[in-house]
């Protein structure tokens, strides 16, 4: 064999062979996909690397050497232990600031910080704010169907449809209070008002079925969007009883036109003329004003009858 003869097809096939992968000396059959929680791609971050290094080194018995060279890792890189930062010079101020101003957000919280010379990287601050819980929580604005009004025609009959809605005002001493309004449309009867601290859902059928065991219950009702009158409990409420809620649409108070009047008029007569120094001395001269309401004031609308005289007369001219 000398200069210029060809070579033959073994040594071609020699001479092109390529050394087998350093992952596979000594028996090692090393894959990322070995280790738990790493897929079958090429492991580029320094976590990954140290993870297969560690993998090889306690499975297979390899050097750390070997290892590093195997994943493409400096030793030192495999021997570097994060050390965890010192953070409490901002939690203590970001909790002072949290306790001081309660609404404050994590933006108003790091210009403040950032006014007062402390220079810390924003992304940093939010981590930590994020780690103390101090996130303020946005309430969601509830989606309501749409609302379909219906025109205000005054019903022609008792219990046809009822009209409710809330009013607040506060006693001396400044503690607030709220009530609840009940009027019949049919003839502007003040069917009931409950007064209290507090009228929940619950509270509120509590009313209206009070009203019921006297006077049957009614074929519909008109409300606002209310979180007592769009519950799931005024909602069960009404499907046991066969009554139809039919709601206005938001921000129009006009479109329950009934009880709005009665409300001025209440307001104007009661809650504006009196300062209530308890609950039910508010409720006694509530009483007191319903019932002239009903059976002495007489109202335009009804032909200057009272509520009282104006289903009377109904009733008479049926029979």
């Amino acid at each position: 064999m000398g200069d210029g003869h060809p070579r033959t097809e073994a040594s071609e096939t020699i001479g092109n062979r390529k050394p087998k992968a350093e992952a596979n000396v000594r028996g090692i059959e090393f894959r990322s996909q070995d280790i738990e929680g790493h897929s079958s791609k090429k492991a580029l971050k320094p976590d990954a690397r140290r993870k297969m290094a560690n993998y090889a080194i306690q499975a297979h018995r390899t050097s750390e050497r070997r290892a590093c060279r195997i994943v493409n890792l400096s030793r030192n890189g495999y021997r570097y232990v994060r050390k965890k930062p010192n953070d409490d010079e901002i939690k203590g101020k970001l909790a002072r600031i949290a306790e001081e101003h309660h609404r404050w957000g994590f933006r108003k919280m790091a210009a403040y910080l950032r006014k007062g010379g402390n220079h810390w990287n924003h992304k940093k601050v939010y981590r930590i704010y994020c780690e103390m819980g101090l996130n303020i929580r946005v309430k969601p604005k509830k989606r309501l169907p749409t609302r379909y009004p219906q025109p205000l025609i005054q019903p022609e009959r008792v219990n046809a449809c009822w009209s409710l809605d809330f009013m607040s005002d506060s006693l001396e001493n400044g503690h607030p209070f709220r009530t609840f309004n009940v009027l019949d449309d049919f003839n502007r009867e003040g069917l009931w008002i409950e007064i209290d601290t507090s009228l929940p859902a619950a509270r509120v059928i509590r009313v209206l079925d009070m009203i019921a065991s006297e006077r049957g219950y009614p074929t519909q009702i008109r409300v606002d969007n209310g979180p007592e009158f769009i519950s799931h409990h005024m909602a069960g409420w009404a499907w046991r009883h066969a009554v139809r809620i039919q709601f206005i649409q938001p921000g129009k108070p006009a479109q329950n036109g009934f009880v709005e009047r009665f409300n001025r008029t209440y307001r104007e007569d009661v809650l504006d003329a009196y300062l209530f120094r308890s609950l039910d001395e508010a409720r006694r001269i509530t009483f007191e004003w319903l019932e002239e309401y009903n059976s002495i004031r007489p109202h335009a609308s009804l032909g200057n009858k009272t509520p009282y005289e104006y289903s009377s007369n109904l009733e008479s001219v049926s029979l």
